[in-house]
């Protein structure tokens, strides 16, 4: 099959550059915007995170589901990146934006704002990401398309990373709270009009065989048990919710580690955004390294330098900034590496299914994959909230000793535990590329 073009393959990356404009400020930023300036609770920011992502355990299904069902003269996938593009702006907007309510008031305006952002991420997210399974039959380049993706998905974080304290200092002149909104203002800006240009660049070429023909309910929950019987998926889908429970524990605490940690809160965004860089870097040497190694032994190689960039990372005195800088920078590589190889394994895996248990959904199967990464960046968030208010943080003070070993946890250890777990649910990962059974 010809491959795609690299313009193509650009068009298809803008369009997680724009998901992961809300991505990386929600992962990066919204904890401590909650936290810090917005005013509610660690412990509640933690509940919160949660209740929302169960929540999204119903959406999920329901829109790949929808996604699948979908008939245009544009494809099935590619309309849902302009109908949702502006209602995705304008709730990231709306979800940094700080009401004049009551204490318990901008608590259930943080659950509606935050609720609505994610079923809107979801209408958007899950057909984007059915899309790079129907551009493509070849694996290989579906892992490139997938590095491509997550080269400018990089790209995105780096500039929120790089942007987002500097435009809140800009536009706020003091006042955070505004700061924040008008930052919002410009991103979000920014992620609409990158999501037209992929719908722009792309094409749908594959046609995967229509889902079941029973009614859309009946329809969709066959779909779904359909999904859950393929082994490979759920290996896939389980390596997923681990690693994301240990990106968000770890990006939603760099800007704690940072601050009060190493005491160094003016180098938050050089390590945000050294990460970020860092991260287009290893995306683009998947999609070297893809075509020479098989991409599950890879997997399994990126598992063990997750674990070792991470376990240095915890020894690291609290005055060893520079080396934590560097560790952090590798870590970022290795686990940017990873990512584009576990999306691109989707795919295989509903390719799998269609083989050997005669299902085709491909858009249920990101649907049920994207259920796992929202649950890990549940657990994840829920995670750093309980944890820093059980280990006694308090904003905007200096920290007990208590406090500081709860945010190294969360910054290093919690990702070498993911990696010692996914590294072994590799062993039983059977799709390498030399898989014919």
């Amino acid at each position: 099959m010809q491959g795609l073009s690299v313009k193509e393959k650009f068009g298809y990356g803008l369009g997680d550059t724009a998901s992961n404009i809300v991505f990386q400020v929600v992962i990066g930023f919204l904890t401590i915007y909650y936290t810090d300036v917005y005013g509610i609770s660690a412990a509640a920011v933690g509940t919160l995170f949660l209740v929302v992502r169960i929540f999204d355990a119903i959406t999920d299904p329901i829109m790949g589901g929808i996604a699948d069902r979908t008939e245009t003269r544009w494809g099935k996938y590619r309309p849902y990146l302009v109908w949702f593009a502006l209602p995705y702006g304008a709730l990231a907007v709306a979800a940094f934006t700080t009401p004049e309510l009551s204490e318990d008031g901008k608590l259930i305006y943080a659950y509606l704002t935050y609720a609505a952002l994610m079923t809107v991420y979801t209408a958007i997210n899950i057909p984007y990401s059915a899309l790079g399974g129907v551009m493509t039959e070849s694996p290989t380049e579906r892992a490139s398309v997938q590095s491509w993706r997550f080269a400018l998905a990089m790209v995105g974080g780096a500039i929120v990373t790089a942007s987002v304290l500097p435009l809140v200092e800009y536009f706020g002149e003091g006042d955070e709270q505004l700061g924040y909104q008008m930052a919002m203002i410009v991103l979000s800006t920014f992620a609409i009009l990158c999501f037209f240009a992929c719908f722009g660049l792309t094409k749908e070429r594959v046609a995967p065989p229509p889902p079941s023909n029973k009614p859309w309910v009946k329809g969709i929950w066959s779909d779904f048990q359909q999904m859950l019987r393929n082994d490979q998926w759920r290996i896939i889908a389980a390596i997923s919710l681990i690693i994301l429970i240990s990106v968000v524990m770890r990006g939603g605490t760099t800007a704690y580690y940072v601050e009060y940690y190493l005491g160094q809160k003016d180098q938050v965004t050089l390590f945000m955004t050294s990460g970020m860089i860092a991260g287009i870097f290893g995306a683009l040497s998947a999609n070297f390294l893809v075509a020479k190694f098989c991409k599950a032994k890879l997997m399994s190689a990126c598992a063990v330098g997750i674990v070792v960039c991470n376990g240095v990372l915890f020894f690291i005195p609290r005055e060893g900034v520079e080396l934590a800088l560097v560790f952090t920078v590798l870590a970022n590589y290795v686990h940017m590496i990873f990512t584009p190889l576990l999306f691109s394994a989707v795919p295989d895996t509903v390719d799998y299914g269609v083989k050997k248990l005669g299902q085709n959904s491909m858009a249920m199967a990101f649907s049920g994959h994207l259920l796992m990464i929202k649950m890990g960046i549940a657990l994840g968030g829920a995670g750093i909230g309980w944890i820093l208010a059980f280990s006694g943080y308090e904003p905007n003070v200096a920290q007990s000793e208590s406090a500081l070993n709860g945010i190294l946890f969360l910054y290093s250890l919690a990702s070498v535990i993911a990696g010692i777990i996914i590294f072994f649910l590799m062993r039983s990962y059977k799709l390498t590329r030399d898989f014919n059974d």
